[in-house]
Parts: C-alpha cells; structure tokens; sequence
C-alpha cells in the first residue's frame, strides 16, 4: 500500500504539528503535492520563435524572479529532426544583452551563440536569427552564454529525432530537466564566494564530531589545515541556498512522470544546473544508458550514475510493477536533492531515501594518486604516457616523493617544474603532483555504494568512430584554481588576461590531456565539435561534447580540428566559467598555417 506522506505526517502529529515542524524538514522530506504531471510545452517545425523576458517562477509554493522563454522554467523543449533546416528567431526582451548558444549542436561558429566569441550577442529590444542546417540526433539542450541569465532559468532541452527509425526502441518517453535554483541573485552568489569561497559549505568538520570519532583524525585535519585545505568543500554552491528542480518544479511540487507497466520508458536526462552535478538513481529499479550526450551506445545496466552539468543522459527503465518510484538527483555533496516521482497514476507517491553522507576530498583528489599503489582505472595508453600507475605496482617511494620518514604529507602542492607551461600565479592554489587517470572511477563518494556506478568506462559508442586516426600531437591543459580567493584558469591563466585562442589546423588530430590541479571536479566542454575518450576502446571510443575531470585526475581526449572558426572552451561550473575558467579555440584552414 502507498503510503502519503502529506497524510501520515498531519495523522502522526496533528494538522498544526505537522504545519509548524514542516518549516524545518529538508526541501526533499517536507510534505508533498500528489504530483503535477505537467508536460514540457513544445515548439516544433521549420520556423521557430523564442522569446526572452524576465518573470518570476514559483517553486514550492515561493515566488522568485527570474529569466524564462516563452514565458516558461524551463524554456519549451525544442523539437527538430535530422535532415531539417532550423530557423530560430530569438526575440530578446530583457533590458540588458542576451544570447542562446545551442549546447552539442554541430552548425556554422556563427550560429553558435557565445558572444565576444562566434557572434555579438542579442542587444536589448532586438531580435536574432539563428539558421542552421540539422546534421544530427539526440537529446541536447540551449542555454543563454552571457553574464549568469542561466542561473536565473535561461535554459531548456533540445530533442533531435532521427531522419530513419530510431535505433532505440521505446514506448514513451520523458525529457528531464535537472536545475538549481536560488532566491539569491546570482551576482550574490558570485560576491558572497569572492569574499568568502566557503560561504555555502555547511557541512565542515567540527569538534563534536571529532569527538565523536567522525570524519577525518586529528593527525589528518592537522596536516590537512597546515595546506589551507578543506575535505569538505565538494561544491562551491549548494543546498544551503539552492532548491534542486526537475522540469523546473521543487521537491515538494513532486513533478510526475507516468507509465504503464511493462512499457520500455525512456528518459531524456538534461544537467542544466548553474552548478550542480548529480548522482542519479531510481530505487529499486535499473536503467539501461543507451544514449551520452546525445549520442548511441552500447546500452549497458546500471543503478546510478553521476552526470555533470552540461551532460546528458538517456537511460531506457522499464517498471513492470503496479508501484510508483522516486526518481533522485542527489547533490554530490549530499547537500539536497532534486526528486520526481515515476507512476502508473498521479497520486502515487514512493519513498524518498535520506541524504546520504557527504563525501571527504582525499589524498587522491590532491593529485598524490599514485600513492594508492596504483589506479583501477588506468589503461595501457595512459600508462605509457605516465600518466597513471597499473594497480598492481609496488608501492611507491615515499621520501622520494617528499613525504619523509615522518610520514607527513609535502605541504608545498606548489611544485611548476611538473607543470612549467602553468604560470607562476597566486591563482594557482596547487599542482598535482601525481595525478592518474580518474575516468574509470564513479565519481566522489560513489566507490562504495553497494550498486553498479557508470563509469566513462562503460561507455561504448554505438557506431565507429568517424575519424580513427593517430593523434598528430598531444596537448596538456591544467585545470587550475585558487579555492580561497575563488580563481579558476587554465593554465594559471583567466580568460580576461589572456585573448590569444589555442591554435589548431583544419583536419588535425589532436590528444588532449586535462589535468586537474584543484581539489574540485571540473565538467570541461568545448563548443562545436565531438571528441573521443581515450578509455582503451578502440574504435568505437565514446564521443562526447562534456567530460567531467574529477579532482587530482586526467581525463584525455581526441579530437579532429573539423569545424572551422573561432570556439568556447571552458568549465561549465557558471561561477568557475565567470571567474576566467575559459578559453577560446581556434581552427583555422591549413593552406593558411605559416
């Protein structure tokens, strides 16, 4: 029998004790609706109108001012079909500039919507049009790419049907949105972490749980502290200001996905967060991965999966019991969570599961991973460019690592000669100066769930890959940053100091090596093209537009220099992005090459 929570939380304590103590649940355990099964409004064709204006969303029963299309949280779902040539005039309403850069969308630089950068933005008043021919499928997304307007809901998916049959079969699907949302104005939010980078972490270490056995020793928060660094700071924004959404509604609204038992479900899963990466699962029921950032794969069966901002996910789940489910998107830090409910009727409402505890940033996630005594996840390919060790090598030298007898840790972090292309800046916190190969792990606090975690070792594409060649050359990029002044860079560099693009030639291949020197994860995406992990998979290496580097790891990639013109590259953590974490790319035509 379901049990409604509404229902037997006024019938434990009264209609008044359940009112007066509702105020102090967590978003995801207060009281629910019986579920809003409200559908993505949806335009479709070959001539499309957006229109952008401020207005204000209401979540949870709270109103809040914020950014909409069409008048809607998230923007309508774009519906286009391979083949098709799209023309979408965007009308943009607001007092200030404006843009929509189309996420994973291969098009001319052109119509690819990053001002200062492929176009000059949309002026106040004024209308663009973008027109572009569809040359692929998928699930995708669109997203303002000025100032912070995505925080504010400046956001909505894409859905690009197949021009023959859909190798994917399914009897219904939904598209899901995951987003987080704040009563606070977003240039607050940058304020508050600029004075204070810590401002939203309220889940330190303390005394009390010292004393209670809890969390890390005295010896390590000692050691930990004399590095001014904090375990705990997983995310730089979190549940203590955000509300997690799905499709735009709060935990509390309950959106409501239906089906009927025994059908193939497919969801269309969309990270279009300011700042969130989620760890996604359904309790007591499996997902099948069929699709990564709007390309086919090998499906493979897991229990969850960890997606960063700026990814997407299609997973097939097919529920053959009369039951309803609770679709979670927890927080990785297990600060809160985004919940919906998947049922055969409204009304139906499962269990939500409690947080579950926060994770602690490791010696790993500092860059010492060789310390491990190797790393699980490292190929033959990334060992031979010691990039990482094999699990089964001898433990390492500690006091030629600097870690001496005392078996202190080095306090330096700081050591340029592992990475001398990184400038010598007090923007640059740390260096890694170990880091392995993290693809083939789950992502924090995952290791140890109980359940099959995806890993981008999972994935295999669907098709062989387009462009199969030996890397011409190979390019290390070092993910930096400085958690107490909030600074982030590449290569020690902010994109404000540094207007010169990273040069490449139409049709090379190149290896790309994204070291991650900061204790954070990094979800890195570069407009315009598709690039191969490099995970031992051969030919049929899984394609994506984002990958998450997580902290002290490398994530390598390979691409082909296809699309002419000038390219975003950067970290899709917004505030990371606004702090200077961005460059631009440049692929020009190889008869111009001196």
């Amino acid at each position: 029998m379901q049990i409604d929570r509404r229902r037997f939380v006024s019938g434990a304590l009264g209609g008044g004790a359940a009112a007066a103590m509702a105020a102090w649940f967590p978003a995801w355990a207060q009281p629910v609706s019986a579920g809003l099964a409200a559908t993505l409004p949806t335009v479709s064709g070959n001539d499309i109108r957006l229109r952008i204006a401020r207005q204000t969303m209401r979540i949870d029963g709270k109103l809040s001012r914020a950014i909409g299309i069409n008048g809607t949280i998230p923007g309508p779902l774009v519906r286009l079909r391979e083949g098709q040539q799209a023309r979408l005039t965007v009308i943009n309403d607001l007092d200030e500039d404006s843009s929509i850069h189309w996420h994973g969308l291969i098009l001319p630089f052109q119509m690819d919507g990053v001002p200062g950068v492929s176009f000059p933005g949309i002026k106040p008043r004024s209308t663009f049009v973008y027109e572009f021919p569809v040359v692929q499928s998928g699930t995708y997304w669109y997203h303002s790419h000025s100032g912070l307007q995505e925080q504010l809901g400046h956001y909505g998916p894409i859905v690009i049907d197949p021009a023959g049959a859909d190798p994917i079969a399914h009897d219904r699907e939904h598209v899901i949105v995951l987003s987080d949302h704040s009563r606070l104005a977003p240039e607050e939010i940058f304020r508050k972490m600029k004075v204070n980078p810590g401002h939203f972490n309220r889940q330190r270490q303390t005394l009390s749980g010292l004393l209670a056995g809890k969390d890390q020793p005295l010896k390590e928060r000692v050691e930990w502290g004399r590095m001014r660094m904090d375990p705990t700071d997983v995310a730089d924004v979190n549940g203590s200001t955000y509300t997690f959404l799905v499709n735009g509604y709060g935990p509390r609204d309950n959106w409501t996905a239906l089906f009927a038992p025994g059908e193939r479900v497919r969801l269309r899963i969309v990270n279009a967060s300011a700042m969130s990466i989620f760890n996604v699962r359904i309790p007591g029921l499996r997902m099948t991965v069929v699709q990564a950032d709007g390309l086919n794969v090998v499906p493979v069966e897991i229990d969850e999966f960890q997606i960063g901002v700026a990814e997407t996910y299609d997973v097939i789940v097919t529920p053959v019991e009369e039951r309803a489910y609770s679709f979670v998107a927890e927080a990785n830090d297990r600060s809160g969570m985004a919940r919906a409910t998947l049922t055969p009727r409204v009304g139906m409402i499962a269990p939500v599961p409690a947080l579950r505890a926060r994770p602690l940033a490791t010696m790993k996630d500092m860059g010492m991973g060789a310390m491990s005594g190797g790393d699980a996840g490292c190929t033959p390919e990334h060992a031979a460019m010691g990039h990482c060790t094999v699990a089964d090598a001898s433990e390492p030298d500690h006091a030629a690592m600097g870690h001496g007898g005392h078996g202190g840790m080095d306090h330096s972090m700081r050591d340029f000669d592992v990475a001398p292309q990184v400038k010598r800046d007090p923007s640059v916190q740390s260096i890694s100066p170990m880091p392995v190969d993290r693809m083939g792990e789950p992502g924090q606090g995952l290791e140890d769930v109980g359940h099959e975690v995806l890993t981008y070792h999972h994935l295999v594409a669907l098709d062989r890959n387009p462009d199969v060649r030996a890397p011409d050359r190979s390019l290390d990029i070092h993910l930096t940053g400085n958690m107490e002044r909030f600074m982030w860079s590449f290569d020690g560099v902010k994109m404000s100091d540094h207007h010169e693009p990273i040069p490449f030639i139409e049709g090379e291949r190149v290896r790309v090596n994204l070291i991650n020197d900061s204790m954070m994860s990094h979800p890195i995406h570069l407009h315009g093209h598709f690039f191969e992990l490099v995970t031992g998979k051969g030919d049929h290496a899984p394609r994506k537009h984002t990958v998450i580097v997580q902290p002290g790891g490398i994530a390598t990639f390979d691409f082909t220099a296809d699309a002419l013109g000038d390219w975003a590259f950067h970290c899709h953590l917004l505030y990371h992005m606004h702090a200077g974490m961005m460059r631009v790319v440049s692929v020009r035509p190889r008869e111009d090459a001196a």
